[in-house]
Order: structure tokens, then sequence, then C-alpha cells
């Protein structure tokens, strides 16, 4: 892999959009967009990737009628999927949002995963779930409330460790599918200086070729970072 590229952030839009579109049920979509996670993740270990971080689900869309099937999916999927991914090929997972309002089988579930998994470094998942910029802002002012004698606010290294993302290098590509071109309240302090790039693809038809032709375009950009 170029070294110009260490980090990859995916928004996953267009499940049930995809499943409306083939006749399909929503749970059907939402297993496909599953699925192809681990297309993606597989791919990204076979360029050498660093790090990959996806927007599984946003903290604005937890009261969906959806987040049943999306319960559902990783109650049946999610262990033997990430197991696989964590035993067999490195992979290091975590998991960051709010989980003060998960069920308690999907928290031990996110728990073992990551415990599982805390020692790997081939590659590093990062995975939003309920999840949002603005609250991930408000829990950092509650630290600072709390601990501003500890924490040195000059200090650059000592405030991105506040993030959920902590020192993991910023995204040098974000992609969007799903054809929306928005942020969506996801890790905005980390795409500062990001490359953006959105397709009309809906997730579960979103393809290793495309994303390295995503790729090839991003490394032909001259990345300037406001200079």
């Amino acid at each position: 892999m170029n070294n110009n590229l260490d980090h990859i952030a995916l928004i996953l839009d267009g499940n049930k959009r995809w499943a409306k579109k083939n006749n399909f049920t929503n749970f059907y979509g939402y297993s496909k967009g599953f699925e192809n996670i681990e297309n993606i993740v597989n791919y990204s270990l076979s360029i050498k990737l660093k790090n990959l971080t996806i927007f599984a689900l946003s903290s604005e869309n937890y009261n969906r009628s959806s987040i049943n099937i999306i319960y559902k999916i990783i109650y049946e999927n999610f262990t033997n999927v990430f197991e696989n991914l964590v035993n067999k090929k490195g992979v290091k997972i975590k998991i960051f949002g709010n989980r003060e309002n998960l069920p308690t089988k999907i928290i031990e579930i996110f728990d073992k995963i990551e415990k599982l998994s805390s020692n790997n470094n081939i590659l590093n998942l990062n995975i939003a779930f309920n999840y949002g910029f603005k609250n991930e802002i408000k829990n950092i002012f509650k630290i600072i409330k709390n601990y501003k004698s500890a924490i040195d606010l000059e200090n650059d290294n000592e405030i991105k460790k506040l993030f959920f993302l902590g020192e993991t290098p910023d995204p040098d590509i974000l992609i969007r599918t799903g054809g929306y071109q928005r942020l969506s309240n996801f890790i905005m302090f980390n795409l500062t200086y990001t490359e953006l790039f959105f397709t009309e693809t809906l997730w579960p038809d979103f393809s290793s070729n495309e994303l390295n032709s995503i790729i090839s375009k991003f490394l032909n950009i001259n990345r300037k970072y406001g200079l």
C-alpha cells in the first residue's frame, strides 16, 4: 500500500433503498450490507491498510423501526464474522459511540470482541455504532469540566486523545455510499483535511473494485493541507 494512504472512513448508506429497489425485505438488505462490511475489511487487509473506520449506526437513527433488524443481525452474525477476522486475520476492533441505551446483550457482544482483539495490530477496524459527533463533543466538555486541571488544552495531542479515535491518524479518505452528499454528524473533528468521495452506489453493492478506483483517484490528488 502506498504510504500516502493510511486511513479510510466509510459512511454505509443505502441498505433499505437497496432492499426496496430489489424487492427484498429490509432484513435481507441489512444482512447484505453487513456481509459487505466483511468484504471491504478483507480488501483492506489485502492492500495492507492500517486503519478503517465505518459509520454503522448514527445516534439520530437509533430510534428508527429498523433498529430491531440491526440487533437481530448482530445477535445472529456479529460474533462469527468478526471472530474470524480477529482470530485468523489479526484485526483489532474498536466500537465507539453511546452504549448507555443499548441492550445488555449487544454491549456484551461488543465488549467480548474488543477484548478478544485487543492485542491485534494488522488492521485497526473502528466501528461507530449509536454515534453522533455532537454527542461526542458533549462528552468531551464533561471530561474537561471534571478534570480540567489534568488536561493541557494547549497540547494538541492531549486534545486529540479526548476524542473516540484518539491518536489514530485522521482519515485520508471519507467515502459515503448511497448518493447523499453530507457528513451526517460523523467524526467531524477528524475530517479536517480528509478527501471526500460520494458515490451513488448503495452500500450492499459497493465493491472492492469501486473502492480501488476511489483509492486510485485519491493517490493522484496533490494534497496541500490548506497551504
